[in-house]
């Protein structure tokens, strides 16, 4: 909810209750919000490896984004929606799921699987946020043609306070789960390393390697995802018809359309990754699955090309992004919920939460630079179907390199 607010309240003009930016300066915003939120895991991981469990770190993390989004709702400057970012950023990286699922589901097989159930949950809240809000920003809370922007802000501060209340009232029914310090529930390998120091194998190094290596393409991947949202705010609403049956639809829709597809994908693809590992030769590769997501990323920018070449000088409806958007969750249910699975299989288990580090830095440079990106490309005069076009040769060109040195890649994960 807080990455389309904030891209809509930003450039909406002041007359309508925004801060009247442009279009660039409201993606250089969002770009920030998104990438601290990736960026403070680092921090926080070892705040709550170290010191708090995640029992009592995730509700402080809450209040911390409950603050964060009241900040929002007082925001008349950028002053404020900075300090709004560093309240949310910084309660964010509090929450600490992914490594606990890692020690939780032991079947290696079955790994992939659990993280895309796990991103399916996490989108449920993704669609009901996103799809509530174009509707309480543009009818529920608008006052003579003024949007109700810090209502909104106000409505997920709310919501964050009574979370933390509803999370700590359930204390009881998880028994000890969480309270002591991950670094203090150590496994038999961190155990064993602890007594023996023993040095770091071979394969170890390989693993590292290979993680690295995939967290470098993740770059590549969400930074060209990232950007793929910023038409629909920007290019589309000019040049598409977002009025269906006498009702104007709210643009934060697009962005619940990628969390409702999330939802329906997320247990489909969970049964595929299941039943390719259990083939005679295993599931396909992360490499080789990286690189389908990077096509169908690549096809999806070729397809906002060619949607602008027919539309001619007509304003097609917004219900064409709907294919735009599917395949582009697609390509992300190929990659953006087993990167984590895939760390998690492979990494040594003492450095686990380092190896998971690396791929929140990765998102996070890629957030930080989309913002830019997208200035330099949509924003400088270029045709909008020439930068698509590039886009597209580039998301494909990339796909190619991991298929072609998917063996050799594959070669430095297998004992």
């Amino acid at each position: 909810m807080g990455k389309s607010l904030i891209l809509i309240f930003t450039t909406a003009s002041v007359a309508q209750g925004g801060l009247g930016l442009t279009a660039a300066q409201g993606a250089a915003l969002q770009s920030l919000f998104i990438a601290f939120a990736f960026f403070g895991p680092l921090v926080g991981g070892a705040i709550t490896d170290r010191w708090l469990g995640a029992r009592y770190a995730t509700p402080i993390g809450m209040v911390l984004v409950g603050i964060g989004y009241w900040c929002g709702s007082m925001a008349r400057s950028v002053t404020l929606v900075y300090v709004m970012i560093f309240f949310v950023c910084a309660g964010r990286s509090l929450f600490q799921v992914s490594a606990m699922l890692g020690r939780i589901v032991v079947d290696k097989d079955r790994m992939d699987a659990a993280y895309s159930i796990r991103y399916t949950l996490m989108n449920v809240g993704g669609f009901l946020g996103t799809f509530s809000l174009g509707i309480l920003y543009k009818d529920v809370f608008a006052v003579n043609g003024v949007f109700g922007f810090s209502a909104c802000f106000r409505v997920a501060a709310c919501a964050m306070f009574l979370g933390t209340i509803w999370f700590i009232s359930g204390w009881r029914k998880i028994g000890e789960v969480g309270k002591r310090p991950f670094k203090t529930e150590k496994t038999a390998e961190e155990k064993n390393w602890e007594k023996e120091k023993l040095p770091v194998t071979a394969i170890e190094k390989k693993r590292i390697g290979a993680i690295f290596l995939v967290s470098g393409f993740s770059v590549i991947f969400w930074m060209l995802w990232d950007l793929a949202y910023l038409p629909a705010y920007y290019y589309w609403t000019k040049y598409m018809d977002w009025t269906i049956a006498g009702y104007e639809i709210p643009v934060s829709w697009f962005d619940s359309s990628n969390s409702l597809f999330c939802v329906i994908l997320g247990p489909v693809m969970a049964g595929v990754w299941l039943r390719l590992s259990r083939r005679p030769e295993g599931d396909m590769s992360l490499f080789r699955k990286t690189g389908i997501a990077l096509f169908l990323l690549g096809l999806a920018y070729l397809y906002y090309a060619v949607l602008d070449i027919v539309r001619g000088n007509g304003k097609p409806s917004a219900v064409w992004l709907i294919f735009f958007t599917f395949t582009l969750t697609l390509g992300e249910m190929f990659f953006a919920p087993l990167g984590h699975a895939f760390i998690s299989k492979y990494a040594p288990s003492r450095y686990l939460s380092t190896m998971m580090a690396v791929w929140g830095l990765a998102i996070f440079l890629a957030s930080l630079c989309y913002g830019k990106v997208y200035g330099r490309l949509f924003e400088s005069g270029l045709p909008f179907t020439k930068v698509c076009v590039g886009i597209t040769v580039t998301a494909v060109a990339a796909g190619l390199i991991l298929f072609m040195l998917d063996k050799r890649l594959s070669g430095l994960v297998k004992e």
